[in-house]
């Protein structure tokens, strides 16, 4: 009878991801897709949520707030009560107003948003919601990170910030100039340019400006197609500055790099494949086989993962009472043991910068789009010094 009570009562917990799955965006989407089914499927297998099982579905918003919205609402509507996304924190705020209002008129309905990737501060901040969890580190945790790397580099002396022209592209230059100013007073910014998100086809005129300011250091928070064709249009003008990316990792910037971007092209992240022990090597060589493709949001694992520990502590699937046991719980993620904070639903975790480096069998083991070269761990940054003060004032429901 213990048997087939359990097992009635088990259930699966399906999860909506509302990113591009078409566009400029696609393949990015479509790679984190696939990464969050991986880990479901080893979720499942080795129960990580005692008998409930995970589904994780893509919705695609072609990068899009409107579209996103009616994603939603189709979601809500076939009975999602777990929503994931990540490309572009513009969606990302959408969302969060979006399910905010939904929860407050539907009680006994509500829905969790487990935020893998959209970055903007504000959502952990002013904006910070009992309904959200952030498992990517803020902007403003991730230029903390990459401004107290580059602090000592002394070779650093002009600085050009390039982004896209929405909240994050506008966070990360904001960040940039203000922790700069405060570690590198003597750095000079000669060029702080925003261009509108999936438009530009042709980023010459960019790096023209760029050439001719005479920067020695870029700094961007691009991605996907954005960041690759303007790694591609500096390969092509032969830029010699070093760029220092939030996304260098995305689906068709290393094969944009390639050789030219060796040593030159930093990344600061929450997880690198070729860190000390290769912690996650048989989730990239199992996702390689699977899909020819490379495993790279270690957020997949991180979400996923305390999604299922909070259903099992909580002995629960309902959306409140897994909101209210991920709360402070610590999770053993791809990159060490990570806090998911109870005062703002930001995860805290270390954070690693990353070079572009030839593979050489000892370090650098594992390459990305089969070009040869992979990212080199040149440094970890603890969570505590990374982490930023917070200003959210979070309003939490009646258990």
């Amino acid at each position: 009878m213990t048997c087939l009570a359990a097992a009635a009562q088990a259930e699966t917990v399906r999860v909506a991801f509302i990113d591009p799955l078409s566009g400029p965006f696609a393949p990015v989407g479509q790679n984190q897709l696939h990464s969050f089914q991986a880990i479901a499927e080893l979720a499942n297998k080795d129960k990580w949520a005692g008998e409930h099982k995970l589904e994780v579905v893509g919705f695609d918003n072609k990068a899009s707030p409107q579209e996103s919205l009616t994603q939603l609402k189709t979601a809500i509507d076939q009975g999602y009560r777990y929503i994931t996304q990540g490309n572009g924190s513009g969606v990302g705020l959408a969302l969060l107003d979006a399910i905010n209002k939904h929860n407050e008129r539907n009680p006994g309905k509500e829905v969790v948003f487990l935020n893998y990737a959209a970055i903007d501060p504000d959502m952990t901040n002013s904006k910070c919601s009992f309904w959200h969890f952030r498992f990517d580190a803020n902007s403003d945790m991730k230029m903390e990170a990459l401004t107290t790397y580059m602090a000592p580099n002394q070779a650093i002396k002009s600085v050009y910030i390039i982004g896209q022209n929405y909240a994050f592209g506008q966070a990360v230059s904001r960040a940039a100039k203000d922790y700069l100013k405060r570690k590198r007073p003597d750095i000079k910014i000669v060029g702080d340019d925003l261009h509108p998100i999936a438009q530009v086809k042709d980023f010459s005129p960019y790096i023209a400006k760029i050439k001719a300011s005479g920067a020695d250091t870029v700094i961007t928070g691009n991605w996907g197609a954005d960041l690759a064709l303007l790694i591609r249009a500096a390969k092509d003008a032969d830029l010699k500055a070093n760029f220092y990316t939030y996304y260098g990792v995305t689906t068709g910037v290393p094969t944009a790099m390639g050789a030219a971007g060796a040593e030159r092209v930093k990344i600061v992240g929450n997880w690198m494949i070729n860190n000390d022990g290769f912690k996650g090597k048989d989730i990239v060589e199992a996702y390689k086989k699977k899909y020819n493709d490379d495993y790279y949001t270690a957020q997949t694992h991180s979400s996923l993962g305390m999604l299922a520990q909070a259903i099992k502590a909580g002995k629960s699937i309902d959306p409140v009472k897994v909101a209210f046991a991920m709360e402070g719980a610590k999770f053993a993620s791809l990159n060490g043991e990570v806090t998911m904070n109870k005062v703002d639903h930001q995860l805290q975790q270390p954070l690693y910068i990353g070079t572009w480096t030839k593979v050489n069998g000892k370090d650098v083991r594992y390459d990305q789009e089969n070009t040869g070269y992979g990212w080199k761990m040149d440094k970890k940054i603890d969570a505590y010094q990374a982490g930023q003060p917070t200003s959210c004032q979070m309003k939490r429901p009646a258990l």
